[in-house]
This record gives C-alpha cells, sequence and structure tokens, in this order.
C-alpha cells in the first residue's frame, strides 16, 4: 500500500471514522469510475480543484458525480469571478495531487489553508459518500458527517452550497 493512502487511513482510524475501502485499477475520469461498478456502495463524489482569473483564489468543489457545475454561475455564488481549472502544477502545490486524484483529503496537505472548500450540500442526505484517498487507485466510503469531522480535525472550513 502506498504512503499516500496509508496517511489517510491512519488520520480516518486516529478519529475513530468508520469507513470502507474499495481497491481498483487506477481510474482518471468519472466515466472510468462509473464502469468499476462501485455505486450500490454509495455516491460517489466528482471533485473539482479550481481558480479564480487571477490564480490567487483556489477552490476545491466536491459534488454529486453527476451535478452539472456552470463555472459561469459556481464563480458568481462564490464572489469569485471567472473560474478555470487549475493546472496540474498548482494541484501538486497546493494539495499534493496528481491529476485524476483530487479528493477531499488532500487538504490534508494544505497547511496554509490556501484552498476555499465548498461541498454540494445535496450531499449531506447521501448514506455514504465514495471519494480517493490521495490517489485513484481506491475509493473510501464514509458519511458526510465523518467526512466533515474529517475535515473539522484540519480545521478547513466546509462550506455548504446548492449547485
Amino acid at each position: 500500500m502506498s504512503e499516500q493512502k496509508q496517511r489517510v487511513y491512519d488520520a480516518l482510524n486516529k478519529l475513530g471514522i468508520k469507513y470502507e475501502v474499495v481497491e481498483h485499477e487506477p481510474v482518471h475520469t468519472m466515466e472510468d469510475m462509473d464502469r468499476l461498478g462501485l455505486p450500490e456502495k454509495g455516491t460517489l463524489c466528482k471533485n473539482l480543484f479550481l481558480r479564480d482569473a487571477k490564480g490567487k483564489r483556489h477552490f476545491l468543489i466536491t459534488c454529486d458525480e453527476n451535478a452539472k457545475v456552470d463555472l459561469k454561475s459556481l464563480g458568481k455564488q462564490l464572489g469569485a469571478g471567472n473560474l478555470s481549472f487549475a493546472s496540474e502544477e498548482r494541484l501538486e502545490k497546493y494539495l499534493g495531487l496528481k491529476q485524476g486524484s483530487v479528493s477531499p483529503f488532500g487538504l490534508m496537505n494544505d497547511i496554509d489553508h490556501a484552498v476555499e472548500f465548498f461541498i454540494d450540500k445535496s450531499l449531506s442526505k447521501c448514506k455514504s459518500l465514495g471519494i480517493h484517498p490521495l490517489e485513484n487507485t481506491a475509493t473510501v466510503f464514509l458519511s458526510f458527517k465523518d467526512l466533515d469531522k474529517f475535515l473539522w480535525n484540519l480545521d478547513v472550513d466546509v462550506m455548504k452550497i446548492k449547485l
């Protein structure tokens, strides 16, 4: 097992958070995830790492894999103007992640709290959420409440939005 994934599992265990892990082949898109047949375990999450036009603000958005995200209206909602996907270099710099592995767990690596985290409030009604443990070779399923507990422990402000 990789050191990255183990860091996530160790942090979850330390907090007494119940979770289930499904190991799988590397996936790079939501279509790849769908081919694995995991949805019966919970709601698969799509994670978008975005930046504002000036590159001063960075955002991690977590939502249902099927959610349609309009970057223009999202930028207005967040008071950030025009949004675009952040580069792979920024993803590595701020969250210590590679493309295809974007995850709220990446906020473990954001020690300066430079990334603003937003989650679609509809996910709070889901039984279980599926997110990558810093790598796209596994999916961790845990409750919304437990994800919130994990992030609270990192001193991350979890801001709920309606997409």
